[in-house]
């Protein structure tokens, strides 16, 4: 890597190689702009990595919805239950908890849900438009996701919101559970219904973000690995960065940090980013596959179970804990998914464990996402609180950033993530 001097600029820096920067910086590539994408560890070593790889347009209603609060109330200090919050004393994660609670209404779901469809819808189509054109080898399908339920009030009352999923643009359908158990023979005896998205999809995630990186590279841009970004410099032309490897300097900069947005947002002059985030820790599980496995991605909906499997693998995966950047990995969270899966699956694990996994997610207070200029400050910009849906929205928010950096007209309207917002 060069180091900076007075004539050395670059045309644009990204700041993190998960898949929302990696995204960023191919789009930004295809628009004509050069690029370097720098992160303070590995490509792809957050959240990027270890989630279940489903392209769900189906998750579009925010996790901010009425009755949202008393589910978290009750489960809050279950440390195996699906959403877990670790008793501690945090100011700004009550904070922030406070805030998502007031946005825990009809007014407030209808408007995030309706911001999130737009990324998600895009995103999906767009996805699979670049898996034709680059020929992306990450095990893509079309494959649609399934929820399945086995308390009946449960189905009853998800079968309330199909209409407003209908009006959001998703295509779904309620199977009655016999009906289900004979198309799903993977699934033990007792599902009493399912909900179906054809719309959906499935990739591995990991080896989408190792050929996104591949692209960045074919097309002329660097990457380079374990360089932190520190702080700004100001006082001369274009924006300089100080570094672990040295100063850079850039007409524009592309923050994709994902959780660690909040640990920054002081460095890059937006502390609005402090209460607006917050780390919400997910676990997975990689198994070899098992000798019977779902035909297709399916979510045991009253566990929160994600279950997936590719031609390279098994994955149990989900569940959301806010224990802030607590980095160790919690055995009594992975046996909760193992005990979910054995509720639905007569094959729930496969014979060999391949890996165990934690990673924060950029949890946003409204669950929309931040995508655009930094409040205030020309040349810098941000694309992160994608929360759970980073895979998912991650070709529509590398393609509105490149609109947006480069002044072209946007594919979708850039308002709703505006990081004005908070300001």
């Amino acid at each position: 890597m060069h180091k900076d001097s007075d004539d050395t600029i670059d045309d644009v820096i990204v700041v993190g190689a998960g898949v929302i920067g990696l995204a960023s910086a191919l789009a930004l590539l295809e628009a004509g702009r050069s690029v370097r994408v720098i992160d303070a560890g590995q490509i792809g070593g957050g959240a990027s990595h270890g989630n279940c790889g489903t392209i769900t347009p189906s998750h579009a209603p925010p996790l901010a919805a009425p009755g949202m609060v008393a589910v978290a109330l009750r489960w809050m200090l279950t440390p195996d239950a699906p959403l877990y919050i670790k008793p501690r004393i945090d100011p700004m994660l009550w904070r922030w908890l406070l805030g998502f609670a007031a946005r825990c209404n009809p007014r407030d779901w209808q408007r995030s849900a309706q911001a999130k469809s737009a990324l998600l819808n895009d995103s999906r189509q767009r996805l699979a438009q670049w898996v034709r054109d680059h020929a992306l080898e990450c095990e893509f399908a079309e494959a649609g996701v399934d929820y399945v339920f086995r308390d009946p009030r449960a189905f009853e009352e998800e079968q309330r919101e199909m209409e407003a999923l209908r009006e959001l643009g998703v295509a779904v359908e309620a199977i009655d559970g016999r009906h289900y158990e004979a198309m799903e023979p993977a699934l033990k005896p007792g599902v009493v219904g399912a909900l179906r998205f054809d719309g959906d999809a499935v990739l591995r995630p990991d080896r989408y973000v190792d050929e996104l990186a591949r692209l960045v590279r074919a097309r002329g841009g660097a990457i380079v690995e374990h360089c932190a970004f520190e702080a700004l410099d100001g006082g001369r032309a274009g924006v300089s960065l100080r570094t672990s490897q040295g100063p850079l300097r850039a007409r524009d900069v592309v923050f994709a940090m994902g959780a660690w947005s909040p640990r920054l947002a002081p460095a890059i002059g937006f502390p609005g980013l402090r209460r607006a985030m917050q780390p919400g820790k997910g676990y997975s599980i990689t198994y070899s596959a098992p000798s019977l496995v779902p035909r297709r991605p399916i979510v045991l909906r009253e566990r929160s179970v994600c279950v997936t499997a590719w031609g390279s693998g098994f994955r149990l995966g989900s569940t959301m804990e806010f224990s802030g950047y607590d980095d160790t990995l919690n055995e009594r969270r992975l046996a909760a998914l193992e005990r979910g899966a054995a509720e639905y699956l007569r094959r729930p694990v496969g014979p060999e464990v391949r890996e165990k996994w934690y990673g924060w997610r950029p949890m946003c207070i409204d669950d929309v996402p931040l995508i655009g200029r930094v409040p205030g400050h020309d040349g810098l910009w941000v694309a992160t609180g994608h929360g759970m849906m980073g895979v998912s929205m991650s070709a529509a928010t590398g393609q509105l950033v490149a609109d947006l950096v480069t002044g072209a007209s946007p594919a979708i309207d850039p308002a709703p993530y505006s990081p004005a917002r908070f300001a």
